[in-house]
């Protein structure tokens, strides 16, 4: 059975992608040096937001996720992220794979409504592993064929990602943008809007809307 020990190195933004996608650089070790033929890994990360300081600013547009800050001892609790997967080929010791997360900047998921909230400083992720490891049966006790074996529950690596990696990807993606999600009637009425003021852009007919309605 491999004894395994998994860290998260670093993570940088997906410079050519279809879509925004976050790179986790993961090691993993096999701490008795056998060898593993290929492991079908799955990743689940989540945000541990009760584990770092945040600003004023970030505090009142963290409100709608957490409530008022007097509450957060009893609302600031992990989050997930999200869930991918990736095969692990054939090492001897230890091995370094790239694990490849799609993101999303849509402020309807809690994920990106917390990324948007933050201006500097770290995200505290953990990772928390699990799929199942293949091997030669080249021990005493398995002289052939192969062994297959889920890796344990216990298995994670803490990792805390910068900020900047996040305004990084989402820049590349989408310049100065955020995304919300609309009802259809809103959005015809939106455009009916556009059309009786002569109002080229969304952003503008939003802007114009706000004045209009601003105390």
């Amino acid at each position: 059975m491999a004894e395994l020990a998994f860290d998260c190195l670093d993570v940088r933004p997906l410079r050519y992608g279809v879509g925004p996608a976050l790179v986790f650089r993961l090691r993993i070790a096999e701490v008795t040096a056998a060898a593993v033929h290929a492991i079908a890994l799955r990743v689940q990360i989540r945000i541990e937001p009760q584990l770092r300081h945040y600003a004023e600013h970030e505090a009142e547009l963290l409100t709608y996720l957490f409530g008022e800050r007097a509450r957060w001892g009893e609302t600031l609790k992990p989050m997930q992220f999200t869930t991918a997967s990736l095969m692990v080929p054939s090492f001897t010791g230890a091995t370094e794979v790239d694990l490849e997360v799609p993101c999303t900047y849509d402020l309807e998921v809690a994920a990106g409504k917390y990324f948007h909230a933050l201006d500097e400083g770290a995200v505290p992720m953990v990772l928390l592993f699990s799929g199942t490891v293949f091997a030669k049966g080249d021990s005493p006790d398995q002289p052939r064929g192969f062994w297959v074996h889920p890796i344990p529950w216990h298995q994670q690596a803490s990792y805390r990602m910068p900020v900047s990696v996040w305004r990084e990807l989402m820049d590349a993606y989408f310049p100065h943008e955020a995304w919300i999600r609309l009802d259809r009637d809103t959005v015809d009425a939106m455009l009916r809007y556009k059309s009786a003021h002569a109002i080229p852009t969304w952003d503008e007919a939003i802007r114009a809307l706000l004045k209009e309605y601003s105390p």
